[in-house]
């Protein structure tokens, strides 16, 4: 159960505009979404960041799907595996193997060099906060300086998510798993 109680919509007719926002860009009011309109522009500020980094990267949805499934693994992120898997992950390119080997990525054959390379370079921001040289190289092999922007903005989104989502103990939605 969440620490502190979720607005709803029904009771908050003030917040009106924030909630058609958020369902605009989300389709429904989650209840992340529910705890943070305690402070609208809290909440104003994470939807259109967490949409930015959702769509408004170059980073190819496969890839993003990987690191945050990858994430979310490593972090025993419940929340955002349920989110993700399988419904965004299927979607956006990558299979129920896939998402299963992300566990032990090293051992199997199903990542390209350049998703590697990324999956090193998560897990090392994970450990972190200091990325080894070798990694971060690896990485640059492969990807842009604005994709290594962007690849380690969006790690860092996700650390903070799952550090807010635990420390609030953000429930599942209801029928997600």
């Amino acid at each position: 159960m969440a620490r502190i109680s979720y607005i709803e919509e029904k009771d908050h007719p003030e917040l009106a505009a924030e909630i058609g926002k958020i369902k605009g860009g989300r389709g429904t009011v989650i209840n992340i979404y529910k705890l943070l309109l305690h402070s609208p522009r809290v909440a104003m500020s994470w939807l259109e960041h967490s949409n930015t980094i959702r769509w408004g990267t170059t980073l190819s949805p496969r890839l993003r799907e990987l690191v945050i499934i990858r994430f979310a693994s490593v972090m025993k992120y419940a929340y955002a595996l349920r989110q993700h898997v399988p419904s965004i992950a299927l979607a956006d390119g990558v299979t129920l193997e896939e998402c299963e080997a992300l566990n032990d990525w090293r051992a199997s054959q199903l990542f390209s060099e350049s998703e590697r390379a990324a999956l090193a370079y998560a897990d090392a921001m994970v450990a972190g906060p200091e990325v080894e040289d070798e990694v971060f190289n690896g990485v640059r092999r492969h990807f842009s300086e604005r994709e290594v922007l962007e690849l380690s903005v969006l790690v860092g989104t996700y650390l903070m998510h799952n550090r807010v989502f635990r420390a609030l103990r953000v429930d599942t939605e209801t029928g997600k798993g």
